[in-house]
């Protein structure tokens, strides 16, 4: 009998079974953009920026809320970032966190040997001035197998990642102030990350150290879908796929809105190969992930619907 030159399609045969389908599969980003006379940028690419205006910032900020919902399940042999916190700041402190397929970092505050653990959620902060070092004392770990780091490579930044084994579904990404803490004769607050399926326990990421005890949320918020690089990933692919958010609650509820916009950046970026749009839902907004096309510039940035 000759031997199965892929041995697990062979016991996949044998079972009467049929590998997983990838229902995000397309054609590299290569052929996409030959096809569609583009070129492409260098990654990362964020294939969609959303954004929510508030009439004012939210003073007495606790509590930051978003759900996001993806469609199908998305393979861990993709780069894929998504962050229903795409960019927030609080007393001029910038912060960012999603979730993603392949989180990797240090394995630990006394390591510097970069390890990929595939996907889990992330949370990091800048420095006040994206220039002086932030070290690892802003960080603590829920579990061991955290990540950590912090570098300046994308401005001077602390952060935290833990293994999460997201698939389709809903979920709720969110941040907490916890205890204070005096940190040279200043006073300081934690906030720590969580991220909750719509059924199940949530799992606490970790948390960051910011300056402070009484923060003021700015009065917008963002949230972005990437296609990033890594070590273990050079070149992803562009997974089809489409993923809902929520607009932000803050301290408990939605503060009042008077703008949501997207934008899908091409100059001054992360650039990115026009891939998706930014829809209104009943009582979200869905960034709809395909094939490369070129966009009507007149839409390179557009309102979106307030209301269903």
């Amino acid at each position: 009998m000759k031997s199965c030159l892929i041995p697990t399609l062979c016991l996949l045969s044998l079972c009467g079974l049929t590998p997983a389908e990838d229902l995000c599969a397309q054609p590299t980003p290569e052929a996409m953009a030959q096809a569609a006379g583009v070129t492409l940028p260098s990654l990362p690419w964020h294939v969609a920026n959303l954004w929510w205006n508030f009439d004012k910032p939210v003073e007495k900020f606790t509590s930051l809320e978003i759900d996001i919902t993806i469609d199908r399940d998305v393979p861990s042999d993709y780069n894929l970032y998504i962050s229903p916190c795409g960019i927030a700041d609080i007393n001029g402190m910038s912060f960012y966190g999603g979730i993603q397929t392949n989180i990797n970092g240090w394995a630990g505050k006394e390591s510097r040997e970069r390890v990929h653990r595939g996907k889990g959620a992330i949370f990091s902060r800048w420095s006040h001035d994206k220039k002086t070092p932030i070290g690892l004392d802003h960080v603590r770990i829920s579990a061991p197998d955290c990540l950590v780091e912090s570098a300046g490579y994308e401005g001077e930044f602390a952060s935290v990642r833990r293994p999460f084994a997201w698939t389709r579904g809903t979920y709720t990404w969110s941040l907490t102030k916890e205890a204070a803490e005096t940190v040279e004769g200043k006073a300081c607050s934690w906030f720590t990350c969580r991220v909750k399926p719509i059924e199940g326990d949530a799992v606490e990421v970790g948390s960051l150290r910011f300056e402070g005890t009484d923060f003021t949320f700015w009065g917008k918020h963002s949230a972005f879908v990437e296609v990033y690089s890594t070590a273990k990933i050079p070149k992803s692919g562009i997974p089809k796929v489409n993923v809902s958010f929520s607009a932000p609650r803050l301290n408990g509820s939605t503060p009042p809105l008077t703008k949501v916009s997207a934008y899908y950046p091409d100059k001054g970026g992360p650039d990115s190969p026009d891939c998706a749009w930014v829809k209104k839902a009943e009582e979200s907004y869905v960034v709809e992930v395909g094939p490369i096309f070129k966009r009507d510039e007149a839409q390179r940035r557009h309102d979106l619907p307030l209301k269903p």
